[in-house]
């Protein structure tokens, strides 16, 4: 059986670059922090933010449940800061679940790509990680570290090694965590100058105003009663029957598998991957066994 999965949004860094607090940038109408958050929220049993000791009180983090980065028995108190404190620091903290571990400024990365990875976790592994569109290595800023890897990032960070990525690869190198292509482009495209920042607000606002779509969804048997409804009019980016079910399955508490049901829109049976338009009306179709 797999362990379970706490989350950590990794929010102590000092931002050099950016010159303002990354945590508190607003690509979605909330906080980064507050965005991340939930994004972790809705594929882990619990979620956490990760912040240095000056941190705890600051008004952005201050009502998050927190776990504050410190050295987990590493000896040279000054050596160790940055991701691998947090994630040291959590794996101490609560030990025998995974550890999925997500930056705060991925401003590209939504729930679609989250689901991705957790379905391509392979807990026998260190670890699950993307591999980053630039340059083909593994990806530490969202990734899946499985309980197993607490002594071996232990022991890394004892020798004087610091960096996530650096670990990742060495653990691929020996076959010892899986790795899958990047859900997308720009999904784990992180943000860290004020230059990029804007160029990123202007992609995501070009990219929501022709995405979000007025969609209704119809639901029978199992799916109308965990739904609470026979039918729903939201407004959604999903792009794809796919995309809207996995939406829908976090709304809702939908226990069954999207390879369980059919897909209809407008009242014609097709594949899961054929584009949404505004004003569609989609049914989801469970098997007669599961109402």
């Amino acid at each position: 059986m797999n362990a379970a999965i706490y989350g950590l949004v990794l929010a102590g860094g000092h931002s050099t670059r950016m010159k303002r607090d990354k945590a508190t940038l607003a690509y979605h109408g909330r906080t980064q922090l507050a965005q991340s958050f939930a994004l972790l929220q809705a594929v882990t049993e619990r979620t956490f933010i990760s912040v240095r000791t000056d941190q705890i009180d600051e008004a952005t983090r201050r009502n998050f449940p927190q776990i504050v980065d410190h050295l987990a028995g590493v000896d040279d108190d000054t050596a160790l800061a940055g991701p691998l404190a947090g994630i040291l620091a959590a794996q101490h903290a609560h030990t025998n679940v995974a550890w999925w571990i997500l930056a705060c400024d991925l401003p590209f990365l939504d729930i679609a790509a989250l689901n991705y990875l957790l379905a391509a976790r392979n807990s026998t592994k260190l670890a699950t990680a993307f591999t980053s569109a630039h340059d083909g290595l593994p990806e530490p800023l969202c990734t899946i570290f499985e309980a197993r890897s607490a002594p071996a990032l232990l022991s890394y960070a004892t020798s004087g090694h610091y960096c996530p990525r650096k670990f990742l690869i060495k653990a691929n190198e020996q076959g010892k965590i899986t790795l899958i292509s990047p859900y997308s482009a720009r999904s784990l495209e992180n943000i860290n100058s004020s230059e990029e920042y804007l160029q990123a607000m202007n992609a995501l606002n070009t990219q929501e105003s022709h995405s979000t779509r007025c969609i209704k969804v119809q639901y029978f048997a199992l799916l109308r009663e965990q739904a609470g409804c026979s039918e729903e009019t939201l407004l959604t980016d999903a792009q794809t029957p796919a995309a809207l079910y996995l939406e829908l399955a976090i709304r809702h508490p939908f226990t069954l598998p999207q390879e369980m049901l059919r897909v209809a829109v407008n009242a014609t049976f097709g594949a899961w991957t054929q584009p949404l338009a505004t004003n569609d009306t989609v049914v989801f179709i469970p098997p007669v066994a599961g109402g």
